[in-house]
């Protein structure tokens, strides 16, 4: 008997460390997944948000009014806008910072002459985007711009992104949501008391426990992994992803009650099991002592057919088991598959311009030799040395690329690469008249990246430039470089712009003919800014062709480490 409960209380235990384990890990991931989620209606949102200024900015009605001074129809049409995109709310101010017309008529009148995005607006020319604490205690994230009226500026365009309703709908998912802006600051939350504290101090605001919650939190603890923090008394998991905007990021705590919940009822039918057994066993004794005889017989025949039933239920096992490993089998072996394509389509992809302009330079190599001029065609040879090494860095980055890496990161200065990447393409440009405008700033813009597939981003830029402009008479590629907050590196040509903006970064997805391209470029271009800690966006240009933007955050104290990548579905 005392041998069956130690055995009893040992299953009990090893079930609850294992059952634990193993829910605690399935509520983290699905956290982690709820916050990229989350995190993805963000940036949505504010993508969406950001195009409004611009096109408010071009409408000759708020222009006029703003000339003329009648703004007696100019809050209806704003309204109608706020409407139609839904955003929390625009504004229109003139150049004395007053609001003239507004979608809220409350706030008309009232004097933004030194918030930041009015002056920020007047001083920049484009749009611009800010964020600040309001007058109730929340948040404003507003993007402005200034609106033009012979080249000058005649007012500035207010909109307000409508991020609070992200609250609301985080409410009662998870126990806390929160979000952080660059300084650590906490900007969106689903407690209003942690706005604009920062996490340490967020987490410190709680009433003093008694001396009960306090015995049933150690409890809890004990039974529990180490708890990442307390919020409202309760231990809690912390779960933290990064929001590609700005350096901000979304911290999501769960409680650890829905993990105990579930552990405990397996727990209780363990125990029923056990004291189920218990009784039938001093059942069992009792019976046996009676009529010891019967109890044999009828003890036989029920171990035979518990046997056979035992038996049954063991080969159904094993063969089950079998057909899942099968079956596991077979779908490692097409995720092997798959990979192995993809790795073979982008290989054959960036490896086309350096196996083109080594047949240029075995080209230029063999009518030197020809002529007698075997020094010049020692330089031919050597930057085919170069280049080989170049393609074996390049299969490298493709691995890297494949494992999200990020070995080789070092301070790079983008003027350097911008001329590395030229010099690449220098065979192609020889074939062709292509008039190239390069604007680049006189001190250095270092950036932390990998110099390799930083090169190998300009260089598909580049190419595409080129395979646009096939087509045009006087063929022009503008490459212009700008640090600011950021360094924007823009490259824009003359050709006949891009046909579907939505799909441009879909691996595979090209307007080539067959043989010229794979479609790889731009979607491998695209996930190593991602990877750099940058972003690279794409639109069509006012007169014609289209602009590609490389944005990378400048090189600081706090940027000379590889950036992190947050938590990705597709990985």
């Amino acid at each position: 008997m005392v041998g069956f409960v130690a055995l009893a209380i040992g299953v009990m235990w090893i079930t609850n460390l294992w059952l634990t384990e193993r829910f605690t890990e399935t509520t983290r991931v699905r956290a982690e997944l709820r916050l990229a989620l989350y995190s993805g209606n963000i940036i949505s949102e504010l993508q969406r948000t950001s195009v409004v200024p611009l096109l408010l900015a071009r409408d000759p009605e708020l222009t006029n009014a703003l000339g003329s001074g009648d703004f007696s129809r100019t809050s209806a049409r704003l309204i109608t806008a706020r409407d139609e995109i839904a955003a929390a709310s625009i504004r229109l101010v003139d150049l004395s910072g007053r609001v003239v017309a507004a979608t809220n008529r409350n706030l008309i009148g009232t004097h933004y002459s030194s918030n930041p995005f009015f002056v920020e607006a007047l001083r920049s020319r484009d749009t611009v985007f800010t964020a600040a604490q309001s007058d109730t205690g929340g948040t404003e994230f507003n993007y402005s711009r200034a609106l033009l009226a012979g080249g000058k500026p005649a007012g500035v365009i207010v909109v307000e992104a409508e991020l609070s309703k992200f609250e609301r709908s985080w409410a009662g998912i998870s126990d806390a949501v929160a979000v952080l802006d660059s300084e650590g600051r906490i900007i969106l939350t689903t407690e209003p008391k942690w706005r604009g504290l920062t996490l340490s101090e967020a987490l410190s605001v709680r009433s003093v426990p008694s001396a009960l919650e306090r015995a049933l939190q150690a409890t809890a603890d004990w039974a529990n992994e180490a708890p990442d923090a307390y919020l409202r008394g309760q231990a809690v998991m912390q779960t933290e992803t990064r929001i590609p905007f700005r350096g901000w990021r979304m911290i999501a705590f769960t409680s650890y009650a829905s993990v105990r919940e579930r552990v405990n009822a397996v727990l209780a039918l363990e125990i029923m099991g056990f004291a189920i057994l218990l009784a039938v066993g001093f059942y069992w004794l009792s019976r046996r002592a009676r009529v010891q005889s019967a109890v044999y017989r009828a003890e036989s025949a029920e171990l035979r057919a518990l046997n056979a039933r035992l038996s049954r239920e063991i080969a159904e096992r094993e063969r089950v088991q079998k057909d899942l490993a099968v079956a596991e089998q077979t779908l490692e072996q097409s995720s092997k598959l798959a990979v192995l394509g993809e790795m073979s389509a982008a290989v054959s992809h960036e490896l086309n311009q350096p196996l083109a302009a080594m047949k240029t330079y075995l080209a230029g190599a063999r009518l030197l030799l020809q002529r007698g001029r075997p020094e010049e065609a020692l330089s031919s040879f050597q930057r085919i040395d170069d280049l080989i090494e170049r393609m074996g860095a390049i299969t490298r980055q493709l691995k890297s690329y494949a494992r999200k890496g990020g070995e080789a990161f070092e301070p790079v200065d983008l003027r350097a690469s911008i001329s590395a990447a030229l010099a690449m393409m220098e065979p192609q440009l020889k074939h062709r008249t292509v008039a190239i405008t390069r604007t680049l700033p006189r001190q250095p813009v270092k950036v932390m990246a990998d110099r390799v597939r930083l090169e190998q981003v300009i260089i598909n830029l580049l190419r595409n430039a080129l395979d646009a402009t096939k087509a045009v008479a006087e063929p022009q590629i503008e490459i212009l470089l700008t640090a600011g907050e950021s360094a924007v590196l823009t490259l824009r040509d003359n050709g006949p712009g891009i046909t579907d903006l939505e799909k441009l970064f879909e691996p595979f997805w090209t307007t080539k003919k067959p043989g010229e391209g794979t479609g790889l470029g731009l979607a491998i271009s695209s996930s190593i800014a991602t990877d750099l800690g940058g972003r690279l966006t794409a639109h069509n240009a006012e007169g014609g062709g289209a602009v590609f933007e490389l944005q990378l955050p400048l090189l600081t104290e706090d940027t000379k480490t590889p950036p992190k990548r947050g938590i990705r579905a597709a990985e």
